[in-house]
Order: C-alpha cells, then structure tokens, then sequence
C-alpha cells in the first residue's frame, strides 16, 4: 500500500470512529509507530486532523455551520457560559461584542445589567438588548451578512474604530491547543480584531468542541485576552499557554464550585 492509499485509509478510520491511536495503526498496517507518526504528522499538516498524545482524532470541518444549527450547538452550555462571562461585566460600563451565538447568550444575560453602553456588529444582539436597561446601543455600520446578522468589512471596522470600551466579548470557531484563537471569515476577523484592539479588558467566550475544529484565519492568541469563558477545562497544553501568558481560564465547573462555597 502506498502512502497517498495508506494515509486515506486513516482518515477513513478516522471518520469513522473519530479517533484512532499510533499502536493499533501501526498493528493494522504492519508498520512502525514510527511511520505512523510521520503519516499523522503530514495529515495534521494539511489540517486533515488534529494530533493527540497517542494517535490522532477528527476534525469536524474547515467550513463553518449553519447559523441557526450553531445556536442550538451546546445551547444550554453557552445559556450558563453567557452567564458566568456577565459577572465579568459591572453595570455603568460601556462593552462591545461581536458576531456569534456564544456572544449573543452573553447578550441576554446583560439584560438585567444598567447603565450600559453596548456596540456590536451583530444586529441579533441589538435586537434582544432594546428595551433593556442599556444607556446606549451602538450598531456598527457596514454590509450586512443575511445568513446571520454580522456587518463585515472596512466599513464596520473603522466605525468601531471611533471607539474605545471597557470590555469586548468575541467568540471564535476554533481553537489551538499552542493559544491560537482562530475564525473562518477574514472580515468577520477583522472585526473582531478591531473590537479587541479598542477594549481595556478582553474577554474570549467558546465552548470546549472548538478544541476540535480548525479554521484557517487567526484572530489573536490566548495572551491577548484577559479571559477565557468556557464549559469544560481545556486541553492541558492550552491551559499551561493561558497561565504562561497571565490569562485567566473560567470553566462552569469552577463557577458553579465557587458559587456553592459562597452560599
């Protein structure tokens, strides 16, 4: 079998049971482990997989989900994420968000907050604040994308550029165990960076699957952001980038533990 026959075989494995280790490859090909390292190493260089101690498991796609599919993705995950990242967040302040469904959920636990001055790209979040406590909402300008609700483009990113928050609240598509922080749209990137660059605190709100995605653009790495809102603890070479570069990871379990240890 050649490599080209050998490697797709893998990834057939792989797509069919979602992980698979260098041990058993190894046994069923009759090869070395080390051979196939090299196979996985090639794989993953060509963002056909993700690399574990051991083996190697899928990734679930370079294309983005729908939107509406997304919403409903870990929605009572990113109702409780949305939540713990609003504590983060006093009232009388001014805060920025941006396009996703993990930032919108932060949206609507902003609704009891008061006083706030609220901008966003994302017309879903505008939406679900009017009527609401907020002192201001701020929508940027720009082209709207119909399929969910974000304006893009230079447009947006100079208008959000006229400003400088308190807090930002950015979503992802995936995340890299070395701390990248990575999306699919350059536009939307773009947006996102702009609303990262015009904040004073910076927080990022993903659940823990976006470990097993990958997308092609990056936005910042894990030292940009002072915080990281997530569901379950992350990867341990994640976790140990975050403490190196002084972010601090909030996970619901830890939440609901401290909120316990306070009743």
């Amino acid at each position: 079998m050649d490599i080209g026959t050998r490697q797709d075989a893998i990834l057939d494995l792989l797509r069919a049971q979602g992980a698979v280790g260098v041990d058993e490859l190894a046994q069923q090909f009759g090869l070395t482990a080390q051979t196939i390292r090299n196979d996985l190493r090639d794989l993953s260089d060509r963002g056909l997989l993700r690399r574990t101690h051991g083996g190697a498991r899928r990734v679930e796609s370079v294309t983005n989900r729908e939107y509406a599919d997304r919403r409903k993705h870990r929605g009572r995950e990113k109702e409780q994420m949305g939540a713990l990242a609003a504590t983060l967040i006093p009232d009388n302040c001014s805060v920025a968000l941006n396009i996703g469904t993990s930032t919108e959920q932060v949206a609507r636990a902003l609704v009891d907050h008061s006083g706030l001055v609220v901008l966003s790209n994302n017309i879903n979040i505008i939406n679900l604040l009017i009527g609401a406590k907020c002192r201001e909402l701020i929508l940027a300008g720009g082209s709207v994308r119909q399929e969910d609700g974000a304006i893009v483009g230079e447009d947006a990113v100079e208008f959000i550029s006229r400003y400088k928050v308190d807090f930002a609240v950015i979503g992802a598509s995936a995340l890299d165990a070395d701390g990248a922080v990575l999306d699919f749209d350059a536009r939307e990137v773009s947006v996102a960076r702009a609303i990262l660059k015009n904040s004073r605190t910076r927080i990022l709100v993903c659940d823990s699957s976006k470990f097993d995605r990958t997308a092609p653009v990056r936005i910042c790495d894990i030292g940009d952001l002072d915080y990281v809102v997530t569901d379950t603890p992350p990867p341990p070479a994640f976790y140990d980038v975050a403490r190196k570069r002084e972010t601090e990871v909030l996970t619901l379990d830890r939440w609901e533990t401290r909120d316990t240890e306070d009743i």
